[in-house]
C-alpha cells in the first residue's frame, strides 16, 4: 500500500533548525520524484524542494525562498526523505507535506499537478 507519513515538525525560534522526515511505503519511494511542499494559513500550497532520479543520477532542486537554508536528502535504506531546515524564519511557518510522483510531472517538479501521493502533513511553527 502506497503511503507517505511525515514527522518531525514542531516549534522553534527564528534562526533555529528543524528536520522533518517522510517515510515512504509501497512503490512511492521508487518514484521518479519526491517533493516537499508547504501551506501557510490562508495561502496556497507552494513547492519547497524536490529530488528526482534519472539515468542513475539524483538531482535536487529548491525554491528560491529556501535555497541555501534547506537541504533535502534521502536514505534509501530507510525509504525516507528528509528536509533539514536551518536559519528558519517566521515566514517558514506552515504545514509541510511530502509528495511522490511516479512519473515525470508534466509541468515540472515544482508544481502540485503530477504528484500522485501525498502525506498528511506536519506543522512547523517559527516564532520571532
Amino acid at each position: 500500500q502506497e503511503r507517505l507519513v511525515e514527522s518531525g515538525g514542531g516549534s522553534v525560534q527564528a534562526g533555529g533548525s528543524l528536520r522533518v522526515s517522510c517515510a515512504a511505503s509501497g512503490r512511492t519511494f521508487s518514484s521518479y520524484a519526491m517533493g516537499w511542499f508547504r501551506q501557510a494559513p490562508g495561502k496556497e500550497r507552494e513547492w519547497v524542494a524536490a529530488t528526482t532520479r534519472s539515468d542513475g543520477n539524483t538531482y535536487t532542486y529548491y525554491a528560491g525562498s529556501v535555497k541555501g537554508r534547506f537541504t533535502m536528502s534521502r536514505d534509501n535504506g530507510k525509504n525516507t526523505v528528509y528536509l533539514q531546515m536551518n536559519s528558519l524564519k517566521p515566514d517558514d511557518t506552515a504545514v509541510y507535506y511530502c509528495a511522490a510522483a511516479l512519473a515525470r510531472p508534466p509541468d515540472g517538479v515544482w508544481t502540485l499537478r503530477g504528484y500522485d501521493y501525498w502525506g498528511q502533513g506536519t506543522q512547523v511553527t517559527v516564532s520571532s
